[in-house]
């Protein structure tokens, strides 16, 4: 090809060049341009079919492909760095899932009108992409990576969180980026008892089981969901299925890879090593390790016992040695620990703190030890603690959680913190960060199976502040708010405890698991896994696999073993608070909901609003008024229960039928020559004649009523062709006793 061609087709996407086009261009058309996009497709049954493209979009990115589902377009870019940073010892990994409004044809609500910062949805999203990909990479890999996963087009019932961890995959499956293998994540739903791969929007929502899934070919990576109490043997279905599924996927980004051509990775740098400093930490340090951690002691105690001997350690390499070496040796020192701890559980069957493998810490806990808010409870295990607290509000305190396809309303929801005063550090605080959103969503969708159903007229904000944490800080988390909402009043039927759990492997075929582990122990493990659940099944699962191999077997030992666990700190729960509160406190606002025809909503609102306005006003209380089908929902919220009883009656008095023979009480509104105009019931004004006033005969209405004088009457009859009220105040009044002269009258008119 000419240059002048180059120079047409460079001009053509606004740029401009001098003299003879530089050869750079020349590789970046025959890289970008001649090659085409390439494309597999598959069926995820049911006729459900996924395309995955690549070569078209962001050619730039070192990996780039676009997932296609009906009206989804999800386009995913992973690029990384040739070189670690001077110094890196850490993986860099950087995961960012995010949804474009302009994919659902909308315009973002914000003052700014452009997509913010990652919402609650989005880091989950973001958090579920990293987990699985994370332990694809090699260990001594320190290059960063960045990947970002975006919708671009939205379908109303694909779900695209279901897709995102396979167009990730997918990105680094077709770059050069050094992966060991790929993976593909599903969510698995149950309708009507039958399981579902990548259910809709519609079939999610009538779901009671939901799972999102991230496995290799041979192997399980990551398990988070919830459910409305399954049992294990449903869970390991839900796995067993989801891998089934999640093979067919990877078989397609291999298609697409030898598609693309990729026949091998990137060679990069890997870390310095030393193994003559590794063979002298081990020499020095392995069995002092052992005698430290077999002790049974205290988190802060055995931290402080193994900082002295990583000094002692330092000391002993002489004083020649180099900040290199030291620098080694640190690092060498912290992989014994993992070795010596891992051996020590496996071969001795005992823990750091010195507990059996299935004994979970010692237990404390109680109700309402804040005596304001509206519920609390405070849960201890071991050295881990949880002050948490429930406050009540009205239907215009609910959260909105939006997505580019939805915007939907809760009524309940969870927030967590983790101060860094709770493991004894010094940090800013800036902000919410991604593991408490992530954390506080797994305690919230577990606590949220027992909650109420929408009759339940209060929004319900649960909030865990952790105090002290030293292992699964988000399972004190669940059984504080199982404690706390039972103490507010909240009518959960059952409580809900949570334990987490560990699981240590070995080539040779043994293996331990680890009940209500440590923080230390966390990252030990090869499955960390997170269970939460009633006596009667799970309701939340969060789970991390990092060994290969992992037979369903040991899987559902290491379940069942999760549920003694989770059934030991139930019985506890339960001796501390039996069953929830029969009533909200005295203190906690009172709500009650009315449910109204639909053509009286009209009439409590009344022009403007000046009905429900007034009633806010004289009696103090928030009035929330929504037309549901064909009636209308009004909820009334005070902490003042007569104001709450005396908004009631205003709103029923409106909302009543009047029926004719009916005493009523009410203020006069009005007066005329011929009677008084009398509002019997609230926004019903009916007239008393002067007629009706008194048995003895009236000439002038002077001097009898003022406005605003409570008169009691009886509705003696409605006007077919008005529909006005007649009321009669005489008809209340004994009838006087007639004299012969009148009763002789009153003859003579009967017989005319």
């Amino acid at each position: 090809m000419s240059v002048p061609y180059f120079t047409r087709f460079f001009q053509s996407q606004g740029l401009r060049f001098r003299g003879v086009l530089p050869i750079i261009s020349a590789a970046y058309y025959t890289k970008n341009m001649l090659s085409q996009p390439k494309s597999v497709k598959f069926d995820q049954g049911g006729g459900r079919e996924v395309t995955i493209g690549t070569g078209k979009l962001a050619r730039q990115a070192d990996g780039a492909v676009t997932i296609f589902q009906g009206n989804c377009v999800i386009l995913a870019t992973v690029v990384a760095n040739k070189d670690p940073k001077e110094g890196q010892d850490f993986f860099p990994l950087s995961v960012d899932y995010q949804e474009k409004f302009a994919s659902a044809g909308r315009i973002p609500g914000s003052f700014f009108k452009r997509e913010a910062r990652l919402n609650d949805y989005e880091i989950l999203t973001s958090r579920l992409i990293d987990r699985a990909l994370r332990p694809l990479f090699p260990e001594d890999y320190l290059c960063d990576v960045q990947v970002l996963v975006s919708l671009i087009s939205s379908d109303a019932e694909i779900m695209p969180d279901s897709l995102a961890c396979l167009a990730a995959s997918a990105a680094l499956a077709v770059s050069d980026i050094p992966i060991k293998e790929m993976l593909s994540e599903v969510r698995i739903a149950r309708l009507n008892g039958k399981f579902i791969v990548n259910p809709t929007r519609s079939e999610l929502a009538a779901s009671d089981l939901e799972f999102l899934i991230a496995a290799t070919e041979k192997n399980l990576m990551m398990v988070e969901g919830e459910a409305k109490e399954c049992s294990e043997a449903d869970l390991i279905k839900a796995l067993e299925l989801a891998h089934d599924a999640i093979r067919i996927q990877i078989k397609a980004q291999a298609e697409l890879r030898a598609l693309v051509g990729v026949t091998g990775k990137r060679e990069y740098k890997k870390p310095v090593s030393d193994e003559a400093v590794n063979e002298k930490v081990i020499a020095f340090a392995k069995q002092k390790v052992y005698e430290i951690s077999k002790r049974g002691s205290a988190k802060h105690e055995r931290t402080d016992a193994y900082a002295l001997l990583k000094d002692e350690l330092i000391a002993s390499l002489g004083e020649d040695v180099t900040d290199l070496e030291k620098k080694l040796a640190k690092k060498y020192y912290e992989d014994l620990k993992w070795e010596v701890v891992r051996d020590m559980m496996l071969e001795d069957r005992i823990r750091l703190d010195g507990r059996q493998l299935d004994q979970v810490r010692p237990l404390a806990m109680e109700v309402e030890p804040l005596p304001a808010p509206h519920g609390s409870a405070l849960f201890t295990r071991g050295e881990t603690q949880s002050l948490t607290t429930v406050t009540f509000g009205t239907k215009l305190d609910q959260i909105l959680a939006e997505t580019a396809a939805s915007s939907d309303f809760s009524s309940f929801f969870l927030h967590y913190n983790f101060p860094p005063f709770s493991t004894g550090e010094v940090k800013m605080i800036r902000g919410v960060g991604r593991r408490e959103v992530g954390h506080g969503n797994l305690a919230m969708r577990s606590l949220k199976q027992m909650m109420p159903g929408k009759e339940y007229p209060y929004t319900v904000r649960v909030v865990s502040d952790i105090l002290e944490s030293n292992g699964s800080s988000s399972m004190a988390t669940v059984c504080a708010g199982s404690l706390a909402l039972m103490d507010a009043g909240v009518p959960i039927p059952k409580h809900v405890s949570g334990v987490a759990m560990g699981l240590i492997t070995r080539a040779d075929g043994k293996y331990a698991i680890l009940t209500d582990i440590l923080g230390d122990e966390d990252h030990l493990g090869d499955m960390d896994f997170k269970v939460t659940g009633t006596r009667d099944g799970i309701c939340g699962v969060q789970m991390d696999i990092k060994v290969d191999g992992l037979s369903m077997a040991v899987m559902m030992e290491a379940l069942e073993q999760a549920r003694k666990g989770r059934l030991h700190i139930l019985d506890a729960m339960y001796e501390c608070i039996p069953a929830a509160r029969a009533d909200v406190k005295s203190h906690a606002p009172r709500m009650v909901k009315l449910i109204i025809e639909k053509e009286f909503i009209g009439a409590v609102i009344g022009p403007g609003g000046k009905v429900i306005q007034e009633i806010q006003r004289e009696t103090g209380t928030t009035i929330n008024i929504e037309e549901v089908g064909n009636t209308g929902e009004v909820s009334i919220f005070s902490a003042n229960k007569e104001a709450v009883d005396k908004a009631v009656a205003w709103v029923r008095g409106i909302t009543a039928v009047p029926e004719v023979g009916d005493v009523y009480e009410g203020p006069v509104k009005g007066i005329k020559e011929f009677g008084a105009f009398v509002e019997f019931m609230p926004g019903k004004q009916g007239l008393l004649h002067i007629s009706e006033i008194s048995w003895k005969r009236l000439e002038t209405m002077d001097g009898l009523f003022n406005e605003g004088d409570m008169v009691k009457v009886k509705l003696v009859g409605l006007d077919p062709k008005t529909g006005k009220f007649k009321l009669s105040r005489k008809a209340l009044m004994p009838k006087p006793e007639s004299s012969p002269r009148e009763e002789g009258r009153q003859g003579q008119s009967e017989n005319a």
